[in-house]
C-alpha cells in the first residue's frame, strides 16, 4: 500500500515557477515508476511527465518538455515536478500517481495509486 500526499501548488504569474513535492508512505515506493498527471476543469485527466522507479528515464508530454523536470530521492520518498515558464493553460489539479510503465510512459490504466491533488493556478 502505498499513500500520496501532494503540496507545493498556488498562483502564480504566467511566466514564473512552482515546484509540486508528492510525499509517498510505505515501504515499496521505490518500487514505482512515478507520474504527474493533471485535469483541468472540464477536461479529462491527462500526462504530464513520469520518471522510472530507478529514477533512470524520464518521459514528458510535448506540452511540458523543456518548461518541466521530474524527479525522485527514493530515500526520501518523495517525487518532484519542477514547473517553469508557466503558462495560463497550465491551469490544473495537480496528481501524483504510482504504477508501472506498460509502455514508454505511465497511463492512467498503469496507475495503482493516486494522491489527491495539488491546485496550480496560473494568472495572466
Amino acid at each position: 500500500q502505498v499513500q500520496l500526499v501532494e503540496s507545493g501548488g498556488g498562483l502564480v504569474q504566467a511566466g514564473g515557477s512552482l515546484r509540486l513535492s508528492c510525499a509517498a508512505s510505505g515501504r515499496t515506493f521505490s518500487n514505482y515508476d512515478m507520474g504527474w498527471f493533471r485535469q483541468a476543469p472540464g477536461k479529462e485527466r491527462e500526462f504530464v511527465a513520469d520518471i522510472s522507479w530507478r529514477g533512470i528515464g524520464t518521459y514528458y508530454a510535448d506540452s511540458m518538455k523543456g518548461r518541466f523536470t521530474i524527479s525522485r530521492d527514493n530515500a526520501k520518498n518523495t517525487v518532484y515536478l519542477q514547473m517553469n515558464s508557466l503558462k495560463p493553460e497550465d491551469t490544473a489539479v495537480y496528481y501524483c500517481a504510482a504504477g508501472y510503465r506498460g509502455g514508454s510512459y505511465l497511463t492512467t490504466n498503469d496507475i495503482n495509486y493516486w494522491g489527491k491533488g495539488t491546485l496550480v493556478t496560473v494568472s495572466l
